[in-house]
């Protein structure tokens, strides 16, 4: 009985990968164990990425955020402070884009927290 070898699965695979390290520089894009391994890689850097994402955007929100508040003469550490006090419940992310569009209401929550640490402030 003639040995059996894999024709059509293993040139489905070596296909399969080929395809997805299309766009790859050099060997990377056209070898078949060269395409495997940056595809490893690849892979890896984008799970890890994909939760970097998420601690970059919300230091870019903070960082927006505080700027708004040193505009009004507060401190960011205050101002959620005092927003966490008042019963406020908006995220970092709303907050950044209530800065950049609306700055009247930024102004009215901003109010809001100084009242409210103030209020802390004085009573203890």
């Amino acid at each position: 009985m003639p040995r059996a070898r894999k024709g059509a699965a293993r040139t489905q695979a070596r296909r399969k990968l080929l395809r997805e390290a299309r766009g790859f520089y050099g060997t990377k894009s056209r070898h078949k164990q060269q395409a495997k391994v940056a595809m490893m890689r690849a892979k890896r850097y984008a799970w890890r990425d994909r939760r970097a994402r998420k601690r970059d955007f919300r230091a870019l929100w903070i960082t927006r955020i505080t700027a708004a508040c040193r505009m009004r003469g507060t401190r960011y550490s205050l101002f959620i402070n005092g927003l966490q006090r008042a019963g406020v419940l908006l995220n970092r992310k709303m907050l950044s884009l209530i800065a950049i569009e609306d700055p009247k209401t930024f102004d009215a929550l901003v109010d809001v927290a100084k009242k409210n640490t103030t209020a802390v402030a004085a009573a203890a």
